[in-house]
């Protein structure tokens, strides 16, 4: 497969998660021990993101158990917020921390970090856009956010409730 071929494929790939995005729709009122919702905005473009993420108990620790989010903004963003989703809910905190921190050094890398499929499945599909530093806050904004209330739920103990304006 040629790197025009696989330009194609990730933009297939990221053109899918926007139109038929996973994980939309806030879901759950947010006033639980368990949740908490938070507002990222990104001042570069205005792409907006409010995320809510529910946390469970596991045998092995705290899990992911759900993110909702709603989104307006740039396919980018939005496809991002989608591939988040797919690859954190269902983990342990800490192997969705582990995914985190591979694709903000996917994203951070200007093109030259090789990213793990077996780690970030769809989300090599945004290895292209972390060569322009411009859409890299709009690939990262769900993610940060989804850090900011994953965050929340752990450190509070009590009802995360809902945050301020963020930004990345």
């Amino acid at each position: 497969m040629t790197a025009q071929d696989l330009d194609a494929l990730y933009q297939e790939i990221i053109l899918d998660h926007y139109k038929n995005p996973h994980g939309k729709g806030l879901r759950g009122d947010g006033a639980s021990a368990d949740t908490a919702e938070v507002h990222h905005v990104n001042p570069t473009c205005g792409d907006e993101v409010t995320l809510r993420v529910h946390l469970s108990d596991g045998a092995d620790g705290r899990v992911v158990d759900d993110v909702s989010y709603d989104a307006l903004g740039c396919s980018i963003s939005q496809a991002s917020a989608s591939v988040l989703h797919d690859l954190v809910v269902g983990k342990s905190v800490d192997e969705a921390m582990a995914i985190h921190q591979e694709f903000l050094t996917l994203m951070q890398g200007k093109g030259t970090v090789e990213p793990d499929e077996d780690v970030l499945e769809d989300g090599i599909a945004f290895a292209g856009v972390a060569k322009f530093p411009a859409r890299v806050k709009c690939a990262l904004l769900s993610w940060m956010a989804w850090k900011d209330a994953t965050a929340r739920v752990i450190g509070t103990g009590g009802v995360a409730g809902k945050a301020g304006e963020g930004d990345n």
